[in-house]
């Protein structure tokens, strides 16, 4: 962030809360152009935002005020200063519903408290629809006032050309384009005057306090209420077991029934056609994030979309005749270069016994810890206190130590068998540690060359720490 907006921000803070800013943090870039900062101070805080984008701005701002001014849970604002793309807001705090998610579930197991969270999140979403929608001024949405034909097109046109185009899916251009009127049509016939928040996933609601809290929601517009619900229930990432979707769908049902009389088959039919939709507009983002700009996290994504087709495909084929695209949805599902994207990561950590085993952040639990204190240590040299195992000496060191290799020689395969298993059952995460006494020289040679091994045979993402050396740095 520049340096005058940094500026800007800091005597926003100053004025809003009175205190001086006593430090600031610039939060992760995600999937937008704008950038954060959080500023504390005498034991207050609030996040500084500048988006060049005055559009967009104007638009988030604007709904931010309005749906405040209803009761519904959103950040406040601050301060604004659109002339310079600034504005100060509510600090919501580091937890998203993603990161709940993560550390409340163990494989297909959601805990009590987040299928509570979940069913908070749809009841502030009926609240947010309807209530939100209420004298609502639809000329700030940006860039477009209602999730229409023109709105339906650009998604559909987002995955053709982003998604089909550059993953190399053949098609019959024409016929496919046919398809797409067909299912525009379908879905024009649900009531579409409501908000539509656009890109309701788990990553654009917070979690504070054991409450949902809305981010994210520049890009509304008017729509139907079944985008949303699709948006949440059939979010990658998530992975919502078809049981509990199923669930939380009937729970959204049975709240929307509490305000506004519902015709649950028109509503089904309408909504599936909208979870079509939705999952194209997402793989058009994945494709346009991972394969053009190579953002690795978004490819991450591709096997839970690729899943959630299989399954509608199967069991929620919709009720009008769109055989191209249908085609082209089955054939994915069998793509080669697709389907050797996965899911998976792999953790491996070098630790230091003297500080223990390292926590698995994954919430999943298990893993490997592999003691390296039985090979032989150059540690105990001289020459060697001052480096670590990437470096050239040390390397050296263990090449010629059979202590070494025949430890890896048996670390390999055990860990290859779990790589594979979790790749075909679709697993998150297997987290891998090696320890030693100082986390120097043993676990840190063996982390980096199971690194490379993984790297070398398996089409996954591969973390590496170093945890003692991290400290060490400071």
């Amino acid at each position: 962030m520049e340096q005058d907006k940094l500026q800007l921000l800091m005597k926003m803070f100053t004025r809003n809360t009175g205190e001086q800013v006593e430090s600031m943090n610039m939060l992760p870039v995600s999937g937008s152009y704008r950038e954060y900062v959080r500023f504390k101070g005498g034991g207050k805080s609030a996040l500084g935002a500048y988006n060049s984008d005055k559009k967009e701005n104007i638009a988030f701002v604007g709904f931010s005020e309005h749906f405040h001014a209803k009761g519904l849970n959103v950040p406040k604002i601050f301060e604004n200063d659109a002339e310079n793309n600034v504005y100060l807001l509510e600090d919501l705090g580091d937890t998203t519903l993603f990161d709940f998610l993560q550390r409340n579930r163990t494989e297909d197991e959601f805990s009590e408290a987040l299928i509570e969270i979940y069913k908070k999140t749809i009841e502030e979403l009926v609240l947010f629809q309807l209530k939100g929608t209420e004298g609502l001024d639809f000329e700030l949405c940006y860039p477009r006032k209602a999730f229409d034909r023109q709105s339906m097109q650009w998604d559909l046109h987002y995955f053709k050309y982003y998604f089909l185009k550059l993953a190399q899916v053949p098609f019959d251009e024409q016929k496919l384009e046919e398809d797409f009127q067909c299912l525009m049509d379908f879905l024009l016939e649900a009531e579409h005057h409501y908000f539509l928040y656009r890109d309701f996933q788990s990553r654009n609601i917070m979690v504070k306090s054991g409450e949902p809290w809305f981010i994210d929601y520049q890009g509304g517009r008017k729509g139907a209420l079944q985008y949303d619900l699709a948006s949440l229930l059939y979010d990658g990432k998530a992975d919502i077991p078809v049981d509990l979707r199923e669930m939380l769908y009937n729970h959204y049902i049975q709240t929307l029934k509490k305000h506004k009389e519902v015709d649950e088959a028109s509503f089904k039919n309408h909504f599936l056609g909208y979870v079509y939709i939705r999952i194209m507009q997402a793989m058009g983002a994945y494709g346009f994030r991972g394969f053009y700009e190579k953002k690795e996290h978004f490819l991450k994504s591709i096997p839970f979309a690729l899943k959630n087709i299989t399954y509608l495909l199967t069991n929620h084929p919709l009720p009008i005749n769109m055989p191209e695209l249908n085609t082209v949805l089955d054939a994915l599902t069998h793509n080669e270069k697709l389907l050797r994207i996965n899911a998976l990561t792999v953790t491996i950590n070098s630790f230091s016994y003297k500080r223990g085993i390292p926590y698995d952040m994954s919430g999943n639990g298990g893993g490997f810890v592999f003691d390296c204190r039985a090979i032989h240590n150059p540690g105990r040299y001289a020459a060697y206190q001052h480096v670590t195992g990437k470096d050239e000496s040390v390397i050296k060191f263990f090449e010629n130590e059979p202590e070494m290799e025949e430890f890896l020689g048996s670390v390999f395969p055990l860990i290859s068998k779990s790589v594979e298993k979790y790749i075909s059952r679709n697993f998150k995460h297997l987290m891998v540690n090696f320890g030693c006494t100082g986390g120097q020289h043993r676990s840190v040679y063996s982390a980096e060359r199971m690194a490379k091994y993984i790297r070398e045979n398996y089409p996954v993402t591969v973390k590496l720490r170093h945890i003692e050396q991290e400290i060490k740095k400071g």
